[in-house]
Formats: C-alpha cells, structure tokens, sequence
C-alpha cells in the first residue's frame, strides 16, 4: 500500500513537471526577443530624446522667444535628425549636470564640458563640437593697481572662487599640486555666469572661466576683464550614457554632415560673431541709456512689434544703433528720429513728424516688415531678418547684387553667413562696377546687424520675459 502512494506520487510530480515544461516554453520569448534593444533604436521606437542641459548664457536659457543657447540649438538639431522630440531636463550648476547625467534615463548631457584627462577616466564623450581655452577673469579695476595678475604665480594672495567639479577646479588643483600657494574657493552653489558677476561686482578677485562664457557675458557684466589664459586649447564634448557606442557613432556621422552643411557655422556665427565688437565705453553707455532713456519708448515698441509681429527688442535695438534712442537725431544726410528715417521713406510710410518718437517707432516698423516681404522667398528664418536689416541699412537692390555675387562665387546666396562674406566686396571697384546697383558700404552693413544682434541680446537679459 505504502509502496503504490509513493508511485502514485512520483507519477503526480512528474505530469506537473511535464506541464510545467510545456507552459513554460509555450509563453517564454525568444531569446532575441528578451535581448536588450540598442539605445538608438529604442530612442527612436520611444520619439524621445532625453537630455540634460546646463541652464547658462552659452547653453540653454528660455529668451523672449522660447528656449535659446547654442547647445540647445545643436541638440534640437540632431534630434530632429532623429524625428524624435527632446526632452530637456535642466542643471543650475556643471556639478548638477554630472549628477544628473547619472541617471539611467538620460542619454546625453551637454553642459559646455571639456574634454580632460581626468574626465576622459569617468565619461564616455561623443565628438568634439567646439574649442575653447580656460582663462583667469578678474575685476576690470585691478588693472589700475599692481594686483591685476599677468600669471599663474601673480594670483597668490587674491580672492579666487572657481566651480566645484568643473575643468577649472581641475586646473586649480593641478597648481596647487604643484607648489603654487593659492587660496581658491570650491563652490557647488554658484554657475560659472554667476561667479563672473561676482566679480563683475567685486564680491571676488578673479575666477576662471572657458573663453566662450567669457566673451558671451563680457557684455552683460562690463566691469570684468581677461587676465590671462591658464590651459591649452580644449575640446567640448556631449557626455553619453553608458553601452552608446551606436548613438555615438551616429552622432558622429550626423555632426559631420551638419559641419560640411554649414549649418554648424551659421550657428555659431548666429551666438558669437558679434562678440568681437565689445566696447567698454559704448556698452556702458548703454546700459546706463537703457535705465534712464528706454522705459520713456518702451510701450511703443512693445506696441508696433505686437502690430508687425517683429521683436520689439529688435525694434529697440535698431533704434538704439540708429539714434542711440534721441527722438530729436539729425544727420547731415538729412535722417532724423529715433529710427532715422529719410524724408522719402517717411512719406512713402505714412509718417508724417519723423521726430514724433511713436511715429518713427512705427514707421521703421513697417519699414522693416515691408523689407522682409521684399526679401525673395528661398531665403528663410533668421536669415530673412537679418536680410531685411541690411536692407534697412543699405537698400533691398544691394540685397540682389550680394546675391548675384554670392552665386558667382560659388557661395549659398540665401543664408546670411556667407552673404556676410560678399557684402564687404560691394565697396570695391572690380566687384562696384559690375553690379546692378554698383558701389555700396558693405562692411559697414555686417557691422551693423551684428551690433544691433548684440544690442537685442543686451535687452533681453536686461528685461528677461519683459519684452
């Protein structure tokens, strides 16, 4: 009896395990199915791009007109590469960013990070998109002492905070491994943009900052100054999650193509080329004229960039560059307003009392509205404004001749960076007297958007949202 239970035990157990067998195999995957999907491939089948970007000036910040900064531009470039959206997780701080970067679900982190030694030993960069050099920044007064430092050696004794985790603390720490006797502060609190407004306001000495964050906040903060260069030439890079090594490699053929497209030198042209023009006197001046002379127009340029769906910042800045905003400019070439605006074209424009400060604000509106329609139509974004603005300056057939020129040359006659390049042949007699329109001051005309760009952007960090 005992010995037939046990049988029929055994005979139970194994029906069971047979059905286990059977259930298991009939509802378990394939093996490919269970292997991990490549990350480019899953970015692609989830439409989504997830990103963390520093929240800085030479980044990604929210401007008048939504989401700005060259890197955010270039990431939203490649994923539309992709046909993916980008979804944009945002860092106050670099150390922020690396430990944000940590998380399993962010796929790229762009936070204007070099590419050293010591963070090749931790990160896993993509390609190099851009060249920098760290450089010492100290207060713009230090030059009228002895304390302004020429040298590594010459910033003992001085008030230097530098970022926490960053290339700079690096360079900071290689120094002091080195002998030198430096008393820097390490803060995770402040941005780099930060710290250069400190010592913009003399709360600090010096700090040490890439050269593109430098020139980009010079003309915010005008009180600080480029003491020396403290490293060689760096690399930026993206920092790439782990097992990426296919993301990497289309990042790789994508950044080529958009280099060779010339898209990458638009956007670059399109952030800094204005940057070389920074006066201390003239900036200063300006933001002294933005406190005490631009509340008394603001209203009118909010009103007719509402009016002709054009910034009013940029109206603003066109008028600032015209007549420094002196509703009773004259020239001796007969202009006068705010907007400096011929006899001409003021009657053509309906305006009746150039020097009526609403008038000519609304009149160089139009004026520049109508320039844009003017513009042929292959030429678009922001190239079609910063077209029409040269017009403004120089006249729509000038526009033609540039083009014509720019075709003949070999050059893309629709897109502003190389239409900069013909614009100073104007002026000369081999290129003047083949023209159309012949002899016009074209070096003056790329002088003249650039300026009024840097202008714009002045504003609008001067007035955040309020524009």
């Amino acid at each position: 009896m005992k010995k037939k239970i046990i049988t029929s035990i055994i005979a139970l157990f194994t029906v069971l395990l047979l059905a286990f067998g059977w259930f298991h195999y009939h509802n378990t995957p394939p093996m490919q199915d269970i292997k991990s999907i490549p990350l480019l491939e899953k970015i692609k089948k989830d439409k989504v791009l997830n990103v963390v970007l520093l929240n800085a000036a030479t980044t990604y910040y929210i401007g008048a007109t939504g989401p700005q900064g060259f890197e955010y531009e270039l990431l939203n470039a490649y994923a539309k590469h992709l046909g993916v959206e980008l979804k944009i997780t945002s860092a106050n701080t670099i150390k922020e960013a690396i430990e944000l970067s940590k998380n399993k679900n962010i796929h790229i982190t762009s936070a204007s990070l070099a590419q050293t030694d010591l963070r090749k030993q931790s990160f896993n960069f993509g390609p190099s998109y851009f060249e920098v050099q760290e450089q010492v920044i100290c207060n713009r007064s230090m030059m009228q002492t002895n304390k302004f430092p020429k040298n590594a050696e010459a910033l003992s004794g001085l008030r230097i905070t530098v970022g926490d985790e960053t290339s700079y603390s690096e360079t900071i720490k290689s120094l002091q491994k080195d002998g030198m006797d430096l008393n820097v502060t390490l803060t995770s609190e402040f941005s780099t943009e930060e710290l250069l407004e400190k010592v913009s306001l003399n709360e600090i000495d010096c700090t040490i900052a890439d050269s593109n964050i430098y020139m980009q906040n010079l003309r915010y903060f005008t009180e600080i100054s480029l003491a020396f260069s403290i490293s060689e030439k760096e690399q930026l890079a993206w920092v790439l999650t782990e097992n990426s090594e296919d993301l990497k490699a289309d990042i790789n053929v994508w950044l080529s193509a958009f280099n060779q497209s010339g898209a990458m030198t638009q956007l670059k042209d399109h952030y800094y080329s204005y940057m070389k023009l920074f006066d201390y006197n003239a900036t200063t001046m300006l933001y002294r004229r933005i406190e005490s002379v631009f509340p008394k127009y603001k209203k009118y340029f909010t009103m007719a960039g509402r009016k002709y769906n054009i910034s009013s910042a940029f109206l603003a800045a066109v008028a600032y560059q015209e007549s420094h905003w002196n509703s009773n400019a004259k020239s001796a070439t007969g202009v006068e307003g705010l907007m400096m605006l011929t006899q001409n074209t003021a009657f053509f424009l309906g305006v009746q009392d150039r020097l009526d400060p609403k008038a000519s604000i609304f009149g160089g509106a139009k004026y520049i509205k109508q320039m844009m329609r003017k513009i042929p139509e292959e030429v678009e974004g922001e190239n079609r404004l910063k077209f029409a603005l040269t017009a403004y300056n120089i006249g729509i057939g000038h526009i033609d001749d540039a083009q014509e020129l720019a075709k003949k040359m070999g050059l893309n006659p629709n897109i502003w960076t190389d239409l900069k390049k013909v614009l100073p042949l104007l002026s000369q007699k081999k290129y003047a007297t083949t023209l159309k329109y012949g002899y016009a001051r074209g070096s003056e005309a790329v002088k003249y958007v650039d300026a009024i760009y840097n202008y714009k952007d002045i504003l609008e960090k001067s007035y955040e949202r309020d524009f």
